[in-house]
Parts: C-alpha cells; sequence; structure tokens
C-alpha cells in the first residue's frame, strides 16, 4: 500500500508541476488591447466555445465581443473563427461569423476554421492551413494559458488576451478539467501529432469569403 500511495503522490505532483509550468511559461504573453503596439500581427483567432441553436453561449459571446474590440483597434487586419462543425446541424463557426457581421466586421475578414476540434486543431491548421505566423489568442483566461503553450511549442509568435467578462457557470469544473487538459496538450506538444483535419492552404492574407459554407 505504501508503494501505490507513494506512485499516486508523484503522479499527481507532476501533474501539478506541469500546470505550474505551463501557467508560468505563458503568464507574461497575457496583454489587454492597450499593450499590443506590434502593427504586423496576421490575425486574431477566436476560439470556439459552443453555441446555443443559431446564437454564442455566454463565454463564446465575450470571446467574440473581444475579437471586435481587437480587430477595431486594428491589432490585426484579419479574424480566424475555429470551432466544431463536424454536423451538418451544429455549425459554430457560421454563429460566430454571423456575430461578427452584426458588429460590423466585414466578412472578407473573417476566415472559419470548420474543423477547430480542439484548441491544438486550431491553432496547428491556423499555422498550417491559414499560413499564420503572428496572432493573437482571445478565450477566457483559465483557458489562455494552455492556447499559448500551444502556439509557442508550434513555434508561432504569439500573445494573449483574456475575454473574462462576466461569471459564468460550473467554473470550478472547468479549472479541474483544464488540469488535465494542460498535461494532455503538453504531451501532445512533445509529439506533435498531426489534427484530425487538414487540407488545402488558405492564406489568411486572402479573402476569409472563401471559407463560407
Amino acid at each position: 500500500m505504501l508503494v501505490i500511495g507513494i506512485i499516486i503522490l508523484v503522479f499527481i505532483i507532476i501533474i501539478l508541476a506541469i500546470n505550474f509550468y505551463i501557467i508560468d511559461s505563458t503568464k507574461n504573453q497575457i496583454k489587454t488591447a492597450n499593450q499590443i503596439t506590434n502593427n504586423d500581427i496576421d490575425c486574431i483567432l477566436i476560439l470556439g466555445a459552443g453555441i446555443w441553436g443559431n446564437r454564442p453561449s455566454y463565454m463564446l459571446e465575450d470571446r467574440l465581443l473581444e475579437g471586435v474590440n481587437l480587430y477595431n483597434k486594428k491589432i490585426a487586419p484579419k479574424i480566424i473563427v475555429s470551432g466544431d462543425h463536424a454536423r451538418q446541424e451544429y455549425n459554430e463557426v457560421q454563429v460566430m461569423k454571423d456575430f461578427l457581421i452584426k458588429k460590423g466586421i466585414p466578412s472578407k475578414d473573417i476566415f472559419m476554421d470548420h474543423a477547430g476540434f480542439s484548441s491544438y486543431d486550431s491553432i496547428y491548421r491556423a499555422r498550417d492551413i491559414f499560413k499564420v505566423k503572428k496572432l493573437v489568442i482571445i478565450t477566457q483566461k483559465y483557458h489562455l494559458y494552455r492556447s499559448l503553450y500551444i502556439a509557442k511549442k508550434l513555434n508561432l509568435k504569439v500573445y494573449g488576451v483574456k475575454s473574462d467578462k462576466r461569471k459564468y457557470r460550473k467554473q470550478i469544473y472547468r479549472e479541474l478539467r483544464e488540469i488535465v487538459a494542460r498535461n494532455k496538450d503538453f504531451l501532445k506538444c512533445m509529439l506533435k501529432p498531426k489534427p484530425q483535419f487538414l487540407g488545402k492552404e488558405i492564406p489568411i492574407t486572402g479573402n476569409g469569403d472563401i471559407t463560407n459554407d
């Protein structure tokens, strides 16, 4: 029993150490819109977070609103909305693009990544499909550390802007789940597997309407 207890303790220490490392190694890349002064950023990447029918969830709405803010501040000339569109009846990216258009963002400046099934896939595809080299990632703070870590390990130049604009239900559950997700993506970034789907290149310098359904 003692040996089993020691093994469990070591396992827990490793999990927590990886979490601390990911947070500590990326925290300085989290900025506000006013702190980002570079003018050579390729795009703003908004990660998906679930939809309710034809409207974004509260978490996703806040990410999108922050994307509008950054775009209007001319942080980057293009936006990628990346999310789940594995089923015809569930189209995160269309809901995201429609929301941004209603907020005044030109359709041509919004690229839809229909196969952003995970943070890793979204960032990998931003690099390999959309040919992004420097980006700003928008998501809630608890999720931002992992996203920034993935981007760094994929050799992207990256900043993160948090989109926490309210309190969210089940946040403690999300925080606990994120501990596991950070460890999973820590290993993934060591192995660097290809995403579930890749495809032809769609350079971010072009017209986003090419990604429309």
